[in-house]
């Protein structure tokens, strides 16, 4: 079965059966969502739907979605693991209150029916896992009992398992969660059906009023098992760029091949959703998978450019998942050929003047040093095993205490790396140092100063502040005037020499609305929230309105927000406007500085 062959397949079972088809979204989620750089799964676009069922599109939809994961990057290699896959999903909303939702029979029905008659996998193959109960959380028995009278399997086929393998949650106050089943082919994982029954209060999980379904199943993964391929990069999915590697070198390396495919693939995929190589945030991923490639390409004996040739392959053996019978290259839907050529090439000649460097650093090095190894880790982008076998290979051997130091200066990195992803520094900003925290307090006086200027239907619609400069996204019709701009910065200007205070007080978030602070109240919010007043605190505000004494002070700006201020705010400087622009259809953008 060829690739387009299977997305046409689960496309048309489902839509067959009542669920619209919904495009893949962007592999980087918009501004609204900090949570994450990349897109991770088929579910991420809809986490909303769960609890608010009535803004999804449909009860029930089918969606081919494109991933990219990087936190099993070390697996890459073997016969399944990839950084860019796609992720096969069906999903059910708002049950049993939506008409046209379901739930776990006719979920379990679908998947059952899918692989044993579109498939037509012999069931011999097949074997399934239920989640056992664990933790204070009941045994799925309903699930258990509905794979027994749909499937047939007998019952070492169908295995319990506890929450580490069948139980899904994002962790997070107020998130959906819920016991999964799990279907194996030739006791490879292939689908993951997810039943969102809890709510997670007060970390105990409370059975929730909507009910949904949340399934995803490895394309790539499917594809290969289906042809009885060796592992995933024997499908026509690698065949052209796998071709085109071979051309380039003679020697078998396996592992290394497989890397340097998977990590094309996913850097053209991420450039094609507009994702440039960078220091900061999509683009330095993008930039670790181009540079990681170069330096396993290395042991091929390839020493010279060859990334723009592999990755302008991709896409050509790739058909977009989204078009049931019109086949698009989907690597070059939004990156012409001639872009993904000269991207690669730039960023390819540019990164081996950087390894050359590093690799002279090899070579002066009469005793090793953990922090030698991980700043040409992370300064010159080369993987320490390569330090290693080029140490060794001149005749320097790198002790067991030096790896120990390099593998602390590592952990620390990836910690710092993984709070940053986990959305430590909300609101769009770069990171918690001074001059970010300056400049996001002074996207609090923006904000309100543009509702005065232009009236109070204003609202922000995204941001990204680093230490450099802030950049505001705002709902407004029109280009602005320079007498609004100026107008914008003299408000702004003017509160930093007043001096105000800007305090922070958490509160429930009935008092929050009422309090009118700005903010977008849905579920990415818990029961407490923090909100930042400047000039008047919202308790003061409470205190006189009770008393009656005299007229009530409003404060200037007052935001619910997770990000750091500074105590008061003639400690800004002076604000300035060095841009304004559109952003998107009503949609402008402002970027800042504080001089």
């Amino acid at each position: 079965m060829t690739s387009q062959e299977l997305r046409n397949k689960f496309l048309n079972f489902f839509e067959q059966r009542g669920h619209k088809i919904m495009p893949s979204f962007s592999l980087v989620p918009d501004e609204t969502d900090p949570s994450v750089l990349f897109t991770t799964a088929g579910m991420h676009p809809f986490k909303r739907y769960y609890a608010k069922p009535d803004l999804a599109p449909a009860p029930a939809i089918v969606t081919i979605q494109k991933c990219i994961r990087t936190g099993d990057i070390e697996e890459v290699g073997d016969a399944t693991h990839l950084t860019f896959f796609e992720m096969l999903g069906n999903f059910s909303f708002g049950y049993p209150k939506k008409e046209g939702s379901y739930f776990k029979k006719e979920a379990i029905a679908y998947a059952w029916e899918f692989l044993t008659k579109e498939l037509n996998i012999e069931i011999s193959r097949l074997s399934a896992t239920y989640f056992k109960g664990e933790g204070g959380i009941p045994e799925d028995k309903e699930s258990y009992d509905i794979i027994r009278n749909i499937t047939k399997l007998p019952e070492g086929k169908i295995v319990g398992t506890g929450k580490s393998e069948t139980f899904w949650s994002l962790g997070t106050e107020n998130s959906p969660g819920g016991p999964t089943v799990e279907f194996y082919i030739d006791n490879i994982e292939i689908w993951n059906l997810v039943f969102n029954e809890y709510i997670l209060r007060n970390e105990k999980y409370e059975p929730s009023e909507y009910k949904g379904v949340d399934t995803g199943m490895g394309f790539e993964r499917l594809l290969a098992v289906l042809n009885q391929a060796e592992n995933v990069y024997h499908t026509d999915i690698f065949e052209e760029s796998h071709r085109k590697l071979h051309q380039l070198f003679k020697t078998e390396n396996p592992v290394a091949e497989r890397i340097i495919l998977d990590h094309l693939r996913a850097a053209v995929f991420i450039m094609a959703d507009g994702v440039r190589p960078s220091n900061k945030g999509a683009g330095y991923v993008l930039r670790r998978l181009i540079r990681r490639a170069i330096v396993k390409a290395k042991t091929l004996g390839i020493e010279e450019n060859f990334c723009a040739r592999v990755a302008t392959t991709i896409g050509h053996s790739e058909a977009d998942p989204n078009r049931l019978q019109n086949p698009t290259n989907v690597g070059i839907l939004r990156y012409s050929q001639d872009d993904v050529f000269n991207e690669f090439e730039k960023e390819e000649t540019k990164f081996r003047k950087t390894l050359a460097q590093g690799l002279r650093i090899i070579k002066s090095q009469k005793e090793f040093s953990g922090k030698v190894l991980f700043d040409l880790y992370q300064t010159y982008g080369i993987p320490v095993e390569i330090t290693i076998e080029e140490a060794e290979r001149l005749g320097n051997d790198i002790s067991n205490e030096t790896m120990k130091q390099f593998n602390n200066e590592l952990l620390a990195h990836q910690e710092l790396s993984r709070t940053a992803s986990a959305g430590m520094f909300k609101g769009g900003l770069a990171d918690a140092g001074e001059e970010t925290t300056r400049l996001h307090t002074a996207a609090h006086l923006m904000l309100a100063a543009l509702r005065q200027v232009l009236g109070e239907e204003v609202t922000q619609k995204g941001s990204n502040i680093t230490a450099e400069r802030l950049r505001f996204d705002f709902n407004y019709p029109e280009k602005l005037t320079s007498e609004q701009i100026k107008s914008v910065e003299d408000i702004v200007n003017e509160k930093i020499k007043e001096d105000l205070p800007v305090t922070m007080e958490e509160m429930g978030i009935d008092d929050a609305k009422k309090s009118g602070a700005m903010g977008v109240f849905d579920d990415r919010y818990g029961d407490k929230v923090k909100v930042y007043t400047i000039g008047r605190t919202h308790s003061t505000l409470l205190r006189q309105a009770q008393d009656r004494s005299g007229p009530i002070e409003k404060p200037f700006s007052i935001e619910i927000c997770g990000g750091p201020h500074v105590k008061r705010t003639g400690e800004l400087g002076r604000f300035k406007i060095i841009k304004e622009e559109s952003s998107s259809a009503g949609v402008r953008r402002i970027k800042a500085i504080l001089e």
